[in-house]
């Protein structure tokens, strides 16, 4: 047997290439949308990628699985667990298996046995492998999807925090804890191969380990620890990350079924001349450093740096208008990658740096200013600042006179915001606190400030804070 681990790093996502090295066949599990990688491995291997096992509906990054029924018709394993709402709609132009508990498939001489493992969604179901080509008559390990990571639990509620489904965290929670004491009673010595990894919004305090064995975490994950029904429900739905707005538009497009990009997909660069009908149609995204964006952009742009498109994008993208990028010309395709997984079809192109600053469009700046210089400003009421973290972040402490207004949902209450005062955006380092400096100059803000070095420069200046968690060297 053959077993491939794919790990996307900006959206905390793991896959896996399982093959059958008798019958030189493979299959994907939980593919990302970005499938050229699993057919280069396949190929190098002297495998055929005949089909795609699925978990459940993915809310996080568009799924592949239709990419590769497209592109090579590999057959789909899906569950046709749930209410009819979360059942996949696609499927009848691709060979396809609807899934049940108990089910069972076979990849040549490998075992697939599927278990209904309800409650971070309802068709969520797991897939527990036994390599029967090497004589095993035991299942070697389970593919977890979101259900069980590494250190955690797969949060239950999603439906209604991001698909607005009222009524459906604390059932989904008691499903969960239910699906949990089942897994409890595995064996411990299975293996362990969840779909994210630390950073998911999929879950709470996500181990960063790519594996582990049920008899581990039944000793040390902490919500594999409750026995009360009731006290884990409180557990589970406590402290949950954010989550992201476009995880509601993920489920639709899983569930329907994303457009198959196809193998010659690409994108253009834009003449510069464009630049002010797409700012009339669309969101337009500069992917420059923050420094160089602060110090001249075009009015009417957002700023999310290369590195933290994954992360914010989803947050700050209208997808129901056409997106356009200021970026290198070789950073193109990369982004538009990203964007692509994580939903925004509508990519129509990109504008080069270079030729943007030459238009002399680039009217905008924005300053960043460090915690000395404002202290006063803020502490008085002179300028009104707007904390930007997550309520984590908040609740461990902050500023006293902050407004606080999580990034992901700043554009939802810009009209609470003052346009006669100052705005001082505010994060942890300064670099979110920069997004969100663009994000209200596009929304017509003139006087915004960034502050430099953020909430961590504002406490190493000595400054006070509300809230805050004492250090060790104060508690001594």
């Amino acid at each position: 047997m053959l077993l491939k681990y794919f790990y996307d790093q900006k959206l905390a996502h793991a896959s896996y290439l399982v093959g059958c090295q008798r019958a030189n066949v493979a299959l994907v599990v939980d593919p990302g949308r970005d499938i050229d990688q699993y057919l280069e491995m396949a190929e190098r291997e002297g495998m055929k990628i005949v089909g795609v096992a699925e978990t459940h509906i993915h809310a996080d990054y568009v799924s592949g699985a239709r990419e590769l029924a497209d592109r090579v018709d590999a057959k789909l394993y899906v569950s046709d667990e749930g209410p009819n709402e979360w059942k996949y709609q696609y499927l009848d132009a691709y060979d396809h298996q609807r899934l049940h508990d108990g089910d069972q498939f076979m990849l040549g001489n490998i075992k697939f046995e599927v278990m209904h493992t309800p409650g971070h969604t309802p068709e969520s179901i797991s897939f527990v492998l036994t390599d029967q080509g090497g004589g095993a008559d035991k299942p070697m390990g389970i593919f977890t999807g979101d259900f069980v990571f590494v250190g955690s639990i797969g949060r239950p509620d999603l439906l209604e925090e991001a698909a607005q489904i009222k009524g459906t965290a604390e059932p989904g929670a008691r499903d969960l804890f239910r699906s949990a004491e089942r897994f409890k009673s595995m064996p411990d010595y299975l293996q362990v191969w969840p779909a994210h990894g630390a950073g998911s919004a999929c879950g709470k305090g996500l181990g960063a380990i790519p594996s582990s064995t049920v008899g581990y975490e039944k000793l040390f994950n902490p919500a594999l620890q409750f026995t009360d029904e009731d006290e884990f429900v409180k557990y589970i739905l406590a402290d949950q990350p954010e989550a992201p707005k476009y995880f509601a538009v993920m489920k639709r497009v899983n569930k329907e079924g994303p457009i198959a990009l196809g193998a010659d997909h690409h994108h253009q660069m834009l003449d510069r001349f464009q630049l002010r009908d797409a700012l009339k149609r669309g969101t337009v995204i500069d992917l420059r450093p923050s420094s160089q964006f602060a110090a001249k952009h075009v009015p009417g742009t957002i700023n999310i740096p290369l590195g933290m498109l994954a992360g914010w994008a989803g947050w700050l993208v209208d997808y129901e208008r056409p997106t356009y990028l200021i970026c290198e010309p070789g950073q193109l395709e990369e982004a538009a990658r990203v964007l692509h997984k994580i939903g925004v079809e509508e990519i129509v192109g990109g504008f080069s740096v270079g030729d943007v600053l030459d238009s002399g469009m680039a009217t905008e700046d924005y300053a960043s200013v460090n915690p000395s210089e404002l202290d006063f400003a803020i502490e008085s009421g002179e300028v009104k600042l707007i904390d930007v973290r997550s309520n984590d972040e908040w609740n461990e402490g902050h500023i006293g006179q902050a407004d606080h207004r999580f990034l992901g949902r700043l554009p939802d209450h810009l009209a609470d915001l003052p346009r006669n005062q100052t705005l001082v955006v505010q994060c942890r380092s300064g670099a979110r606190s920069a997004i969100g400096a663009s994000v209200l100059q596009a929304a017509g803000f003139k006087d915004v400030i960034n502050l430099s070095g953020g909430y961590l420069a504002w406490k190493a200046a000595g400054l006070p804070s509300a809230n805050a968690v004492p250090e060790m060297s104060e508690i001594v």
